[in-house]
């Protein structure tokens, strides 16, 4: 997989139909600096890292963002309590390249073996080339109290808009990852804190997938800070209900 997926990665742009270009566009532009259009988030708290449609770290949920992305998107499956995994690649790639991610990875699915559900809104795209999006799936997961995204994760088989060399072009050379299994790479752009990853997954086939997954990592740890201040404040509750009761 090694000389064919460097081959990938350096693969140009395919401009055969207009539309795919203006999905190149589209996709560039909101993956920038710029922050949420009118109507879509609070003030923003401080500047933006990586953005997708416009959506970055200071967003908030609300039904006209999802409104907007059904008609970018296609239709959405939506969950209100899931598990957050952040794991990705393969099990073990956050250990030993992002230990920052794995540390609040850890935390999410504590205790280890247990299925954690957490107070999340899920969303996934299925159907989004019906829209004349370059993806085959989308997934948008964000905080169910503040509303802030966590976790964005994209995939696609062809790349077919050059969006990988646009990435490089826009945010320069990224920290080039080789895994310790399958050959494969994985590119990784930061920004604030935030992680870009973009890595070459095979399929059960062995036939590379294009993942591309972002980290908003200030948020994921405001999500764990207020699991924990719900737990200590529903265990003093319990304490405190214990002693009056006798």
């Amino acid at each position: 997989m090694g000389a064919r997926q460097t081959s990938l990665w350096r693969m140009p742009a395919r401009k055969t139909a207009a539309i795919l270009t203006g999905c190149l566009f589209l996709f560039i532009l909101s993956c920038g600096d710029g922050g949420d259009s009118a109507g879509r988030s609070a003030p923003r708290p401080g500047p933006e890292s990586f953005t997708f449609f416009d959506i970055g770290r200071n967003s908030m949920f609300s039904d006209s963002m999802r409104s907007e992305l059904a008609g970018s998107l296609g239709n959405d499956a939506i969950e209100h309590r899931s598990i957050v995994d952040l794991e990705f690649n393969y099990k073990g790639f956050l250990s030993n390249h992002l230990p920052e991610l794995d540390a609040i990875n850890r935390q999410l699915n504590f205790p280890p073996g247990e299925r954690i559900d957490h107070d999340v809104i899920r969303l996934m795209y299925r159907y989004a080339r019906q829209r004349n999006a370059p993806f085959d799936y989308v997934e948008l997961i964000f905080d169910g109290q503040s509303r802030r995204p966590l976790v964005f994760r994209l995939r696609f088989r062809v790349d077919e808009t050059g969006t990988v060399e646009s990435l490089r072009e826009k945010y320069g050379t990224p920290e080039t990852i080789r895994w310790e299994v399958d050959a494969g790479e994985s590119l990784v752009w930061r920004k604030e804190r935030d992680v870009l990853a973009v890595s070459l997954v095979p399929d059960q086939f062995g036939t590379p997938i294009y993942h591309i997954t972002l980290y908003f990592t200030e948020n994921l740890e405001n999500l764990l800070a207020s699991e924990q201040a719900l737990n200590d404040r529903t265990s003093r509750e319990k304490s405190q209900s214990k002693k009056s009761a006798f």
